[in-house]
């Protein structure tokens, strides 16, 4: 899952904890093993950032100065970005998978490419303004990678790929999230990506508040060389030898349901 236009945005695991590098697996002795970790360090994750407040959830806030709402139910969700451009109010909804445009209320239809650029930039919003909460839908794959420190702090490393069937357009993306051994909570994450010329970024949250129950937190997006490893990218952040490109910041978060 790549970030859009809206949004922007192996080496062998080495022995020992050192800053920066994943240690051997611990406790891992099959891939079945690994990916069971790395379900239950997901699940804690989530659990530490809202758990079961986010299947009721409906929230507005702001990105790029665009408002935005995700509203879960019971298994549903709807997703809303809203324009406006001389006075005309455009609302984009994407609502269990269905694309639906308004102009000033009136429904209108929009080319298969805008449907599919305005589909993929809710996606890519909400999912990154909610995670760790959609890693544990039905068409992510989690592999555990062991342990690492980044500055001073214990990590658990796990590693993330899509289904091509519910991954996105993007499924073939590559992620890697650093879940911290002590809170639980959801610090780093990088990714790959092949659209265009194809990246490597990495982010390190900042500015976590909790609003009635729910943690969302802002990132600093850095970019690596085309190529690097994800699991290199702590020791190079660490170093300073990665480029910051943006902030990736959720503003204006409020609780719908009150």
């Amino acid at each position: 899952m790549t970030v859009l236009s809206i949004v922007s945005c192996n080496e062998r695991p080495k022995k020992g904890e050192t800053t920066g590098e994943v240690s051997e697996k611990i406790g891992a002795t099959s891939k079945e093993d690994e990916t069971n970790k790395a379900d239950i360090l997901i699940s804690e994750a989530i659990q530490a950032h809202g758990g079961k407040l986010y299947d009721h959830a409906f929230y507005g806030f702001t990105f790029r100065n665009k408002p935005f709402t995700f509203h879960n139910e019971n298994g549903n969700y709807t997703y809303t970005l809203t324009e406006t451009d001389n006075n005309n109010t455009l609302i984009y909804t994407l609502k269990n998978g269905k694309f639906n445009h308004t102009l000033n209320g009136q429904e209108t239809e929009l080319s298969q490419k805008q449907v599919a650029k305005y589909t993929e930039d809710l996606n890519s919003v909400v999912y990154f303004a909610t995670l760790p909460h959609k890693l544990n839908d039905r068409a992510v794959n989690k592999t555990y990678q062991g342990q690492t420190k980044i500055k001073g702090k214990h990590y658990q490393v796990i590693a993330v790929n899509f289904n091509k069937e519910g991954g996105g357009i993007d499924y073939e993306d590559e992620f890697m999230y650093w879940i911290n051994s002590e809170t639980k909570t959801m610090d780093y994450l990088a990714y790959k990506y092949e659209t265009n010329v194809g990246g490597v970024r990495f982010r390190s949250a900042y500015n976590p508040r909790t609003i009635d129950g729910i943690r969302f937190q802002d990132y600093i997006n850095f970019k690596a060389e085309i190529g690097t490893p994800l699991k290199d990218l702590p020791a190079l952040y660490e170093k300073g030898e990665l480029e910051e490109l943006s902030r990736i910041d959720t503003e204006n978060v409020i609780n719908l349901e009150k």
